[in-house]
């Protein structure tokens, strides 16, 4: 939606604030983009990830790029709201010519989901906590590890399509976006320093987010920040 007629001075003052923001943060414009569609996602804000997209696929993100983003919030907002922006993505797609639908991106297969997911998983936590979740999880909630692991991390985050680096920095930015997950917010600037993140990169997301969260999220991120990867 444009505002540029119905509401101007809102319009000037928003642009001009999402322009300040990115003065003060080094990340690409790909990865920039990656995380503010991920935080979009986790938003509900459908009007807001099509315009969004729309400029990402202009500059920096890629069709497959642009899938495994939705894909991938599908582990941490669940189908119920990841499929509506499934829906827009493809509108997208279709709509600049793009043939649906795009090259498998899968790592894994039926038989080998739940060993590669452990592996995938082991590479973002540390495999030594994947095993301590596994034996310490009694006998009737075991299988949410499984989720965990072939689902979470052998369906999705083992992907091609995006580098684990990259999917990392997009999960965090989710958690932030979806508040109320503090804690799984604190355990990924963990796992983001384990997989080659610093703590500049998850400053520079929250940099670019901050026009697309508001405040209140935007500092229980940069809390958890603080907590997990604090300043020299």
């Amino acid at each position: 939606m444009r505002f540029t007629e119905t509401d101007p001075e809102f319009a000037q003052y928003s642009a001009a604030f999402a322009d300040e923001t990115l003065q003060h943060a080094s990340l690409s414009a790909h990865d920039r983009f990656v995380v503010q569609l991920g935080a979009v996602v986790a938003t509900g804000a459908r009007t807001a990830f099509g315009d969004l997209l729309d400029r990402a696929l202009d500059d920096a993100v890629t069709p497959i790029e642009a899938k495994e983003i939705v894909y991938q919030a599908v582990a941490y907002v669940g189908l119920a709201r990841a499929t509506d922006f499934l829906v827009t993505t493809n509108e997208v797609l279709t709509a600049r010519g793009v043939t649906l639908p795009l090259p498998g991106q899968s790592t894994t297969t039926p038989d080998d989901r739940l060993e590669r997911g452990r592996q995938v998983q082991g590479a973002v936590v540390g495999p030594d906590v994947v095993d301590s979740l596994y034996e310490n999880a009694a006998a009737d909630t075991v299988h949410f590890q499984r989720f965990l692991s072939g689902n979470c991390f052998g369906d999705t985050v083992g992907r091609s399509g995006l580098d684990l680096r990259t999917r990392e920095l997009l999960t965090f930015a989710m958690l932030v976006a979806l508040g109320g997950a503090d804690a799984q917010a604190r355990s990924h600037v963990a796992a983001n320093l384990r997989v080659g993140n610093t703590r500049q990169h998850l400053l520079d997301v929250l940099t670019v987010l901050v026009p697309w969260l508001g405040y209140p999220r935007t500092l229980n991120g940069l809390a958890a920040v603080n907590d997990g990867a604090p300043a020299a």
